[in-house]
């Protein structure tokens, strides 16, 4: 049987480094290449767009609406790293963990691949709209804190700069006027009435994302204790192969720093929500890696399902 033939359009930028880096050692896979000098050229990409049995399009919205248009036919699977499809009825969301999502992933022709923000607050909140704990006329809020890396080359080059603003080490809360581009995602994925209001956050490092979602126990469904709640996100996530749950939401070592700093899982492709608080209030925290889960080690994931390989082959878990 012959390998199928995957090709990365926009090969160049953060997350197509690093989806080819989980890519190029494979024996199962044939990479196609554009030349260097016509990555640009749109004859040339319109060739190995429609050669490949499956495109990574790791570019800006306009671009990979673009790309998609440059498909001639109707075998080309695509998964979009890009904003551009994520809420569009007629592409597949990419987050193989929620209900129904995995069946839907592997038959799918277009796939549109998670946002890193949006990724951490869905795997909190869907699942406890799909459990029936939370209304979906509830009122959210959400704060995130990400690595320099999920700005791509212009920031990275920002933060990395020896003569760098002294202010860049401290973090930066941005997006303050809601208009940040996940958020459509994050209300629409998980089926709710209203927008949570979102506090991105960025700081001095490269990679790793901490999304909190705080709640108080007077918004779950009556009779809910926290650990019940534990349990019926242990049991939504049951056998998982990517994301963990913890069991104990008052152990006293979640108040450790080194269990929640936001790069506690750079490098990996894994992601794990923490529950803790008290009788009142408490927060669900997703710690995970904002170029792993939260957007190439997806990606790859949802090529794996697609293609038939298992799940988590390439993955660094």
């Amino acid at each position: 049987m012959s390998k199928p033939k995957i090709y990365i359009d926009g090969k160049e930028g953060t997350t197509g480094l690093q989806i080819y880096d989980r890519l190029a050692q494979r024996e199962d896979i044939e990479l196609l290449l554009i030349d260097e000098e016509k990555r640009k050229d749109t004859a040339e990409r319109r060739k190995y767009l429609n050669e490949a049995d499956l495109v990574f399009l790791c570019l800006p919205d306009a671009a990979a609406v673009e790309a998609v248009s440059l498909i001639e036919n109707n075998q080309t699977r695509v998964i979009d790293c890009s904003t551009a499809h994520r809420t569009s009825p007629d592409w597949t969301y990419g987050f193989p963990e929620l209900h129904g999502q995995r069946k839907k992933i592997q038959t799918a022709k277009r796939v549109a691949n998670p946002g890193c923000h949006a990724t951490g607050f869905i795997s909190i909140v869907r699942p406890l709209i799909d459990l029936g704990l939370l209304e979906r006329n509830a009122l959210l809020s959400c704060f995130s804190l990400t690595g320099y890396s999920g700005g791509g080359k212009k920031m990275i080059a920002e933060y990395e700069n020896p003569d760098r603003d002294p202010l860049l080490k401290s973090p930066c809360l941005y997006s303050l006027l809601q208009r940040h581009k996940h958020l459509p995602e994050m209300k629409t994925l998980c089926g709710l009435e209203h927008p949570p209001v979102f506090t991105p956050i960025v700081d001095d490092y490269y990679k790793g994302m901490a999304t909190t979602v705080p709640f108080h126990l007077s918004q779950m469904r009556p009779g809910t204790t926290l650990w019940t709640l534990c349990s019926a996100l242990q049991e939504y996530y049951m056998e998982q192969p990517v994301i963990r749950t913890n069991e104990d939401p008052l152990c006293e070592d979640l108040d450790a720093a080194t269990k929640l700093y936001g790069n506690v899982f750079r490098g990996k492709d894994c992601l794990s929500l923490l529950v803790a608080g008290n009788s009142q209030q408490f927060t669900i925290t997703s710690l995970f890696d904002n170029l792993g889960k939260g957007a190439s080690g997806a990606a790859v994931q949802n090529m794996n399902l697609m293609l038939g390989f298992e799940e988590t082959k390439g993955l660094s878990l």
